[in-house]
């Protein structure tokens, strides 16, 4: 198995709850040694975890190999901060299962007691929801701007901002170096991150994320130079867009399909403009790519990166919505053996006719494929409206 993952997202402490053996290739010594004798990474008590295998690539081809030769499954774990430039000669298919770790969901971090599985809401039974929260607005900014980084869960404060703010520079001081690319100006790239933080959430052509990372003095970054940027970027995971739901039934002939924007956390957004919880709850705007204040995006995002986590451990996918020309558009979709739930959020507590139409005209579209609808909210209480659309707050859904 190998579990990816951007830094300080947990991959190492994860993997070593689980092996009796681990190589880190991000300590120098061990990385030497390793590559004078690369067969003894493939050695030692199973299971066998070899850290930041990025940094030897060919360690790849030796588990595959290993696999190959008979060793049973849960033999390995490779964990990596980066996909490295050079990928291994094979892509692991058939031997080695890829998971995608993202930082801690609402439910892991212990907000709330989910009272609302997202794999009961897949079965299409469309079963009663209750639970009430006593979580507020207040608090779901709190969460926005602490990140769900594990290390981070216990910062507040000046301490927290300084931690996010060198997450961030060590992205453009040391990850592009490591990935092979040299960053000539660090401000450009700052620029450029900055304008994808301001698109969090939408679909923003990236011609028009460029043009707002012109600087006062001089025109936008190069497209080829923006091109290098987005690959290293989603190579170390920082990046990580919602693509559009492009089903094969001729129900659906104009959807549109650019990706829906998201860095790995919305944390990292908000401190690349500035915003912190008071910024945020004053009403800061969302800049020229969505209608709206901030913490609307930025609420849109932190149940993203929930539901992905959740959908992940229902072996289902998510995607989101869009037609051509934007009349109809459905927030999350959630899609496992051709069934699919669909899910609104919305920063309000209590949803009305006007954010619940889009749901409504998904269900006469899909009938039965439709397993479920559901307004993910800040409000206290979940139920089912008249019209059995699920009204869950999103402290209280879970997986």
């Amino acid at each position: 198995m190998a579990i990816e993952g951007p830094r300080a997202v947990g991959k190492t402490a994860t993997a070593l709850q689980r092996a009796r053996t681990a190589y880190r290739l991000d300590d120098e010594a061990q990385r030497i040694i390793a590559q004078a004798d690369p067969a003894r990474l493939t050695g030692g008590e199973r299971p066998v975890l070899i850290d930041e295998w990025q940094r030897l690539p060919e360690s790849f081809d030796r588990v595959r190999r290993a696999v190959d030769a008979g060793a049973p499954p849960g033999s390995f774990l490779l964990t990596g901060s980066a996909s490295p430039k050079d990928p291994p000669t094979h892509s692991g298919a058939g031997r080695i299962v890829r998971v995608r770790l993202r930082p801690m969901s609402l439910a892991e971090r212990g907000v709330e007691i989910p009272a609302v599985s997202l794999s009961q809401l897949l079965s299409g039974d469309r079963a009663p929801v209750s639970g009430r929260t006593t979580i507020t607005l207040e608090r779901y900014v709190e969460e926005i701007v602490r990140s769900g980084f594990p290390g981070f869960q216990t910062l507040g404060g000046r301490l927290l901002r300084a931690q996010l703010n060198g997450y961030l520079d060590g992205i453009v001081d040391h990850d592009f170096e490591e990935s092979g690319q040299t960053v000539r100006r660090p401000q450009v790239l700052r620029r450029w991150m900055t304008a994808y933080a301001a698109a969090t959430s939408s679909v923003a052509s990236y011609e028009k994320i460029r043009d707002a990372a012109t600087s006062d003095t001089g025109g936008p970054p190069a497209k080829t130079t923006v091109q290098v940027y987005r690959d290293v970027l989603e190579r170390i995971f920082i990046l990580d867009p919602l693509p559009a739901w492009l089903p094969t039934s001729n129900r659906f002939t104009q959807l549109a399909a650019p990706p829906k924007h998201h860095l790995a956390d919305p944390a990292l957004a908000a401190r690349l403009l500035r915003a912190d919880a008071s910024t945020l709850l004053a009403g800061q705007t969302a800049g020229p790519f969505r209608e709206g204040p901030l913490l609307g995006a930025m609420f849109e995002s932190l149940v993203t990166q929930s539901v992905r986590a959740y959908a992940q451990a229902a072996e289902a996918q998510v995607s989101h919505l869009r037609t051509s020309r934007g009349d109809h558009e459905v927030d999350l979709i959630v899609e496992r053996d051709g069934g699919v739930l669909a899910i609104e959020v919305k920063l309000g507590q209590v949803p009305d006719d006007r954010d619940t139409r889009h749901l409504r005209w998904l269900q006469a579209r899909l009938g039965d494929r439709l397993l479920d609808s559901v307004v993910i909210t800040t409000g206290p209480a979940a139920y089912r409206q008249p019209d059995g659309i699920a009204v869950i707050p999103a402290a209280l859904l879970g997986p």
